[in-house]
């Protein structure tokens, strides 16, 4: 059987689909937000990989993607009864997609990373509670 010259990256991105599928499916709440923030990890990285390659078009796919990811936490905070701890992760929000905003229009990784570097602390706190 012979396949296109496409078909080993579309398979791969068609798994990766399905395997983010079957975790949010099976997760708990914790368990989501988990998936988010391992899902905007991986995008700010590849991102970061993209611009340092100067492949705009995967950038800014990535870009989007990011910046998406943090705008769904951001909107699923509970500012009623998360208090001052809910005011300051959206903070911590909205400076990282700043920085990435900046990112894409230096066409430079430095922002991007520095986003990377806000939200990984948060993630790992995250995974500790879990």
């Amino acid at each position: 059987m012979y396949y296109s010259p496409g078909f080993a990256g579309n398979a791969s991105k068609r798994y990766a689909a399905v395997h983010a599928g079957s975790r949010i499916a099976s997760a708990s709440p914790h368990g989501l937000v988990k998936v988010l923030f391992d899902e905007v990890l991986l995008a700010m990285d590849a991102c970061a990989i993209s611009l340092d390659h100067r492949d705009a078009v995967k950038a800014r796919d990535k870009h989007v993607r990011a910046l998406s990811i943090l705008q769904a936490l951001e909107t699923s905070l509970d500012f009623d009864n998360g208090g001052d701890i809910a005011i300051s992760l959206a903070q911590v929000y909205r400076e990282a997609r700043r920085l990435l905003v900046l990112s894409h229009d230096s066409g430079l990784s430095d922002d991007t990373r520095k986003a990377h570097a806000l939200i990984s602390e948060i993630a790992e706190a995250w995974n500790r509670i879990g």
